[in-house]
Order: C-alpha cells, then sequence, then structure tokens
C-alpha cells in the first residue's frame, strides 16, 4: 500500500493560511505557559527573602537507590534553610509511595532530620502522585491555608499557580540548580505541563487518592511552639 505524503499548498494564498495556521497553533499552545509565568511572577521568592509561614512543602523528584536524587536533595536543602531562618516551622514532604520499593517521602523525612530539621515537624504525603494532588491534599487533607513552596526553578511556577488554585496562600521558592540535560529537559516538559495545569485550575478534578483528614501539619505546628 502507498502512502501519500501531504502535499504543500501550490498557491500564495494557501502557503500564507498554512503559515498563519503554524502560527496560531504555536500562540495557543504557548498561552498556558504564558498564563504561569504572568499569574505567578509576584509570588516567587528566595529562601533569603521567603515570606513567613506555617509550612514548607516540598514536592518528589525521585530516588537513587531508595535515596533522595541531586534535584530532590537540593530542594530538601532549601526547606532545611527556610526551617533555620525560621521562616518556616513544619515542613510537609510531599511524593510518590505507590510501590512498596519506592517511597519518597520517607527518604525526603531522613533527609531532612539528618540535616537537623526535627523529626516531628516533618509530615509526609504518601499520595502526591502530581503537583495537583500535592496541593489538592495538602489543603484538603492537611489543612495547610498558607505555604512556602520549594522545587526547582522550572516547576515552582506551575507549582505556585495550582496550590494557588486548589486554596493554598502559596509563595514559591525556585531552587537553582546546573543546567543539565536534566534540567533543559524539565525545563521543556513544564511547557506541555503548563496545558494540563490550566485543566486542573478550571476543572479542578479530584486527586487519585483523597482519603480522611490527617492531623500531621497541626500537631507538627503545635510541636513547634
Amino acid at each position: 500500500m502507498k502512502i501519500r505524503r501531504p502535499r504543500l499548498p501550490r498557491t500564495r494564498a494557501g502557503q500564507r493560511r498554512l503559515v498563519q495556521a503554524v502560527v496560531a497553533g504555536c500562540v495557543l499552545a504557548l498561552l498556558p505557559a504564558t498564563w504561569l509565568y504572568v499569574s505567578t511572577a509576584h509570588r516567587l521568592r528566595t529562601t533569603a527573602n521567603a515570606p513567613h509561614a506555617p509550612v514548607a512543602v516540598v514536592f518528589g523528584a525521585g530516588l537513587d537507590d531508595g535515596r533522595p536524587s541531586r534535584y530532590l536533595a537540593h530542594r530538601l536543602d532549601a526547606a532545611v534553610r527556610l526551617y533555620r531562618a525560621g521562616r518556616i516551622r513544619a515542613v510537609l514532604v510531599t511524593g510518590d509511595n505507590s510501590r512498596k520499593d519506592y517511597d519518597e517521602p520517607d527518604a525526603m523525612r531522613a533527609y531532612l532530620t539528618r540535616h537537623g530539621v526535627p523529626g516531628d515537624r516533618v509530615v509526609r504525603d504518601y499520595a502526591g502522585f502530581d503537583t495537583w494532588d500535592s496541593c489538592v491534599r495538602a489543603k484538603k487533607i492537611f489543612g495547610v491555608d498558607r505555604a512556602v513552596l520549594v522545587s526547582q526553578g522550572f516547576h515552582i511556577r506551575r507549582a505556585v499557580a495550582l496550590c494557588e488554585a486548589a486554596g493554598v496562600d502559596a509563595y514559591g521558592v525556585g531552587v537553582d540548580d546546573r543546567h543539565d540535560v536534566t534540567w533543559y529537559y524539565g525545563g521543556t516538559r513544564e511547557v506541555f505541563a503548563a496545558g494540563k495545569a490550566v485543566l486542573d485550575a478550571v476543572f479542578r478534578p479530584a486527586p487519585q487518592f483523597l482519603g480522611p483528614k490527617e492531623p500531621g501539619i497541626a500537631r507538627a505546628l503545635a510541636a513547634g511552639r
């Protein structure tokens, strides 16, 4: 069976319409990313000037042999600096524990306690399967109303926008990192993930797992008084 290749328009008018359609498609594709950039510009901070908030939310970023990946370790380091500076009183670590042999939250907690954050100030969310789920669960399950979010720079805008949509008064600390292949992959991925973020913010789907409310954050904040 002979496959026909699509033919380009031969007339100038047809070529012009094709170019216009391509440009329009590119503009539409970039609109979600533009929304993220504009809507979160005033809510990005550094560890040095982050506002005081009860909780820091650290999003999972993978494990290497059961320990936080380099990218995740840098996020956790930022949370440690926020805690030591007295800008936050508790840390919610949210990640994937969908398999017995893969446990991001426990690995994140262990890293934080090794670096001086008391264990009773670290709360684990085992069902943070994606950014939207983590934000919704922070609000509905753990009762987080205000937080400093910690992630890499290429992801932090989406995290802030989605947590705001979920009802959390959120500020973001974007951790800088070496601009290697992983960094550029993450930045490229965010262009496409922005489209899903818009749909999540508009339609607000239920997370994969919700479950009952948990008192961990309230207890952690009480321990920090």
